[in-house]
């Protein structure tokens, strides 16, 4: 397995107007979607995440990974060739890699966000200029307390991958839990942070709900609700 590999988080909104399809046609529409992830994910990494409900601005996340990036490329043009391709928009885009933090002894790690948790809460950031002015053992020192907060919530899991020249943030930082209440609380507290003076870039944040890709793309017309509530009736 690459010990590197590049992370794209692809948030895509869909146009009211497809709500207006007729049902069979926005079935055909996310069959073909679905079809592509399929494939994609034969043998790389794919998760999909809801945001309806979420956030105004995007319904549906993406994370595909491989350690060859002309494979996410390639993926991004077979979905676009997919009818519902043709009534999304995409505002939000991230690329990013992993590669080993200079402030921690652990390996690089493969892939990103491979846990079974429920929510996943991503944004990209930036560092002030100054941070990279200060010596390695001092930025490891700052590090250090920022590392043990986080260390006081096991409940969530922490993923960085690193963006410098592949896009426009410095890192996508992303964090799995099955509590956001707790995620709420290690955001709050990292706020008093020293390590947070240095920080330039933390927004946007997005909520997002881990599902499969099918579900995901139901949740877009209400197709999994609407079954569930007429299994209840």
């Amino acid at each position: 397995m690459a010990d590197r590999t590049f992370a794209k988080f692809s948030f895509f909104k869909l146009d009211p107007a497809w709500h207006r399809r007729d049902p069979a046609a926005r079935a055909t529409d996310k069959r073909e979607f679905l079809a592509a992830c399929e494939d994609f994910a034969t043998d790389r990494s794919l998760r999909a995440y809801s945001t309806v409900g979420t956030r105004g601005d995007t319904d549906l996340l993406l994370l595909s990974q491989s350690p060859v990036l002309e494979d996410v490329h390639t993926f991004h043009v077979v979905l676009a060739q997919s009818g519902l391709a043709k009534w999304m928009a995409m505002p939000h885009s991230y690329l990013a890699m992993t590669k080993p933090s200079p402030y921690s002894e652990a390996d690089a790690r493969p892939e990103i966000c491979t846990s079974e948790r429920r929510y996943l809460f991503v944004y990209p950031m930036d560092k002030r200029r100054d941070w990279y002015r200060l010596g390695i053992d001092e930025r490891r020192r700052v590090m250090s307390s920022h590392i043990e907060i986080g260390r006081r919530y096991p409940q969530i899991a922490i993923n960085t991958a690193y963006s410098y020249g592949l896009d426009d943030q410095e890192f996508v930082v992303s964090f799995e839990t099955d509590e956001p209440g707790s995620f709420l609380d290690l955001v709050q507290e990292l706020r008093g942070s020293e390590s947070s003076a240095y920080t330039e870039r933390d927004v946007p944040i997005f909520t997002c709900l881990a599902m499969s890709v099918s579900r995901a793309l139901d949740a877009l017309d209400g197709t999994a609700v609407g079954a569930v509530a007429g299994a209840h009736r």
